[in-house]
């Protein structure tokens, strides 16, 4: 199959062909309709993130399934699925507690070594046979993966595949950072710093949570203007600084929730000092390795504030992702509008170009048939 390697932040990435191993026990086969295209993406194509290399890249998508492994009862051939990148074990002690994506397992297994449960690989390169990583046990920028089956999470087979792909990392991980992580209340008042795909998801996160006001916050005017789409009741546009000036101009009492959907150690900080009395500075986007932001301990006190950080937005997979394609096809949450465009599989290279730009939202790429 042909699938997109990455080496190191000095090459090209390489479309390539690759073999598939077939799933062991406890795993399933996936032919991917789509893989979105991620800043996590982007983060390990820099070289901002440490990961094992050579690896097959993406860990947005969804597909159907091919083949089961040995023992797999709770799923069956031709179920439509959307992966998971973190496929919970069920047996560690934060899965028995109900908080998956603490998973020890993925923790410390698939995600630093770049393998699978057993701690070994499902692929190889097929020029000479050398074996190669998967990213965050899915690796979707290929035409089939094999993952865990705790990483297939089954969805209606009504759900068009190519849109709901963006369940798997950009709207689970927004609109759970709202009402999983913040536990935000009706009435609340929310700000939103970054208006991209994540960031998009936190606003209707913040929409079906009942928020009363709801700030969006980006360096391009754009973007702020999409996110009345998605449910912003005011904007700000600061590419020079003074978003946290700007919201308290408007809202002189802070706000209750600052979600910062970028990650940036100044976006960090902006988000701690919009916050009223009691508020909560939610951390959704993903700085690079090394990142350190600072704030006043005696404040954060004083005020009886909070930093969380929210990761996959503590969702449950298998709980949450079909719940959430059914919000889409109800008509609770826009999906359609967060794609900026579709490519080729092999066009791996312009759309992470569209994403550096600024401009996309979440590019598509779609395997050969």
């Amino acid at each position: 199959m042909k699938a997109v390697i990455f080496r190191n932040p000095d090459e090209e990435l390489s479309y390539e062909d690759v073999t598939l191993d077939p799933p062991k026990a406890g795993e399933v086969r996936v032919r991917i309709a789509a893989a979105g295209v991620c800043h996590s993406d982007l983060h390990v194509k820099r070289g901002e993130w440490e990961s094992p290399a050579p690896l097959v890249m993406g860990h947005e998508g969804a597909g159907i399934v091919v083949e089961l492994g040995e023992g797999v009862t709770s799923l069956a051939v031709g179920d439509h699925v959307v992966l998971s990148w973190v496929p919970p074990c069920g047996r560690c002690r934060y899965c028995r507690q109900g908080h998956e994506v603490r998973c020890q397992k993925v923790a410390k297994i698939i995600t630093p070594k770049g393998v699978l449960f057993d701690e070994t690989s499902r692929l190889k390169r097929a020029a000479d046979g050398d074996s190669l990583h998967h990213f965050l046990g899915v690796s979707s920028f290929a035409e089939e993966v094999v993952v865990p089956a705790s990483g297939a999470i089954k969805v209606r087979d009504d759900a068009p595949l190519d849109v709901v792909a963006l369940v798997g990392c950009a709207v689970a991980t927004g609109v759970g950072s709202v009402l999983n992580t913040a536990g935000v209340e009706p009435g609340s008042l929310v700000a939103v710093i970054g208006c991209g795909g994540v960031g998009l998801n936190v606003i209707q996160g913040a929409v079906l949570a009942g928020a009363e006001r709801i700030v969006a916050i980006d360096v391009i005017a754009e973007k702020v203007e999409v996110a009345r789409q998605f449910g912003a009741t005011d904007t700000i546009v600061a590419p020079d600084g003074g978003a946290v000036e700007s919201l308290l101009d408007l809202l002189p009492d802070g706000v209750d929730y600052a979600f910062d959907a970028i990650g940036h150690t100044k976006t960090t900080e902006q988000a701690i000092q919009m916050l009223g009395l009691g508020g909560s500075a939610v951390l959704v986007g993903l700085p690079p390795n090394g990142s350190r932001a600072s704030f006043e301990p005696l404040l954060l006190a004083d005020a009886e504030q909070r930093i969380l950080g929210s990761n996959y937005g503590s969702i449950r997979p298998s709980i949450d992702i079909p719940a959430l394609v059914d919000r889409y096809m109800d008509g609770q949450l826009k999906l359609d509008p967060l794609i900026s465009g579709r490519r080729p599989l092999e066009e791996v290279s312009q759309a992470f170009d569209d994403l550096a730009g600024g401009k996309a939202l979440r590019t598509l790429l779609i395997p050969p048939a």
